[in-house]
């Protein structure tokens, strides 16, 4: 077995800086995604004046928010939050899957962990159980940024 040079996540967000980009389109189930990831970040130490939500009109333009969350605001991480939820054309999987490439290009670009916090459902009644008290994407994509931003930290030598 190769070398272990990173220990078990490290789920401990003080002093991060979180960026949060949320489509306000099925803004319904947007809010639930927000609020479970305000309630994740605190629950793990990221002070509130360490956190920035911008809204973006839906899915398909998180990137572009992302990508400013990171370049100008300087977020060691970023959450984007959306709901796509699949209808009778083809829209989904244009929006969908243009959003997760412009997401993932943004953090390979950058080298800043950007979480897909983006639902991409069927139907209205999958996103609500997803986006529930319980059962939380939003809050999932709070421990998956501090846990990234502490891993890269971590890899390049910081603290």
């Amino acid at each position: 077995m190769g070398e272990r040079i990173a220990g078990d996540a490290d789920l401990d967000g003080t002093g991060l800086r979180i960026g949060v980009c949320c489509g306000r389109f099925n803004r319904s189930i947007t809010d639930r995604l927000l609020d479970g990831t305000i309630r994740g970040l605190a629950d793990h130490g990221v002070a509130e004046a360490d956190t920035a939500v911008l809204w973006a009109p839906g899915a398909y333009e998180l990137p572009l928010v992302a990508q400013h969350l990171v370049t100008q605001w300087e977020a060691d991480a970023v959450i984007a939050l959306g709901a796509v939820i699949r209808g009778e054309t083809g829209h989904y999987d244009f929006v969908a899957g243009e959003c997760a490439a412009g997401l993932q290009r943004v953090q390979l670009d950058t080298g800043v962990p950007v979480v897909f916090g983006v639902l991409t459902t069927e139907n209205l009644e999958q996103a609500l159980d997803r986006s529930g008290d319980e059962d939380n994407t939003g809050y999932e994509g709070a421990e998956t940024a501090i846990e990234m931003a502490n891993l890269l930290t971590s890899l390049s030598g910081g603290a």
